[in-house]
């Protein structure tokens, strides 16, 4: 992956090679960062760039980011406002990842969250496929346990914690599976190693519960409303046994990086057919094509980054002088 051409930072955007932290900084040393994740989708059609659930994502952000008691200094808006100018810097027509970082910058030894000076950054890349088989992965029963609220609140996207979801799917990968899927420590099923996760049997779709130590996901709640609204699914939250995916219909992972993929076979036993179902295909069709503004019913979660051709030569011209 190539590095980007710009960062907003220390508010404005700038050339990202400028962006610099020191090795002591607490984050760094500690994990006391949080952070989001939103995607940006070409449409090719329209020739634009569209940045789905910008306001939802960067809610969740900043309570992410008062978990830490960080206080940014931004809202929302004016945090969609910067990620609409970065990605006009960068000037992506393809589909791209979005990644704001809040974090603890004091350049100091020690563990504490109160009376810490804090700093914010957002980049973007180019970004396709989190999980190449989307349409069929092959995941396994991770042997780690997700983090319980109690230690680290999966509520928020806590940047330490991603510890945890680096060996789930780190040993997933080395025993040659695709993904990992992980109990809570009340041995029911949480996540994947960062996915939200859904079961389908008998007509009705299930997914963890928030109090099972799962990532508030927006996807999640996104394909919640698909399923009701759109296809006339029943969807459950609640706790989910390990022996109901071996017995599922259809599973599937979805997420902002993951988006929403199949998972076709667990361990060595085969989902429903082995193959992806009908549902997933679906709901898949459906979401890529809201996410790139060709549903008018849900065009309203997609924010255009390209404004027109003299309000972008403008902004060029801004970004020019301020560098």
């Amino acid at each position: 992956m190539s590095l980007p051409e710009y960062a907003f930072f220390k508010g404005q955007v700038r050339k990202y090679q400028d962006c610099k932290v020191g090795l002591l900084t607490n984050a760094l040393n500690y994990g006391t960062a949080c952070f989001a994740g939103l995607r940006g989708y070409w449409n090719e059609e329209e020739e634009q760039l569209y940045v789905f659930r910008v306001q939802d994502h960067f809610r969740r952000f900043l309570k992410s980011a008062r978990l830490l008691m960080i206080d940014t200094g931004y809202s929302v808006d004016e945090l969609a406002s910067a990620t609409l100018e970065l990605l006009r810097a960068e000037g992506h027509r393809e589909d791209c990842y979005v990644r704001p970082l809040a974090f603890l910058s004091v350049e100091a030894i020690g563990v504490k969250l109160n009376d810490m000076e804090s700093s914010l950054s957002i980049v973007t890349v180019p970004f396709g496929r989190y999980v190449d088989a989307e349409e069929g992965a092959h995941v396994t029963f991770s042997a780690w346990r997700r983090v319980d609220d109690n230690a680290i609140p999966a509520r928020g996207k806590i940047a330490g914690s991603y510890v945890n979801s680096a060996f789930i799917k780190t040993d997933a990968l080395l025993a040659g599976f695709d993904e990992a899927l992980v109990l809570n420590q009340d041995g029911h099923l949480s996540e994947g190693s960062a996915e939200n996760i859904f079961v389908i049997r008998d007509g009705i779709a299930a997914t963890p519960s928030i109090t099972d130590n799962v990532l508030e996901g927006i996807t999640r709640r996104t394909v919640m409303q698909m399923l009701r609204d759109d296809i006339g699914m029943e969807v459950q939250e609640r706790s989910i046994d390990r022996t109901e995916i071996y017995l599922a219909d259809e599973v599937f992972f979805c997420g902002t990086g993951v988006q929403i993929a199949a998972i076709t076979r667990v361990d060595y036993r085969s989902i429903g057919t082995g193959k992806m179902g009908p549902v997933v295909s679906e709901l898949r069709d459906l979401y890529f094509n809201t996410v790139r503004g060709k549903e008018d019913k849900y065009r309203h979660w997609c924010t255009p980054v390209y404004l027109m051709q003299e309000e972008q030569a403008s902004a060029e011209a801004a970004i020019a002088s301020a560098d």
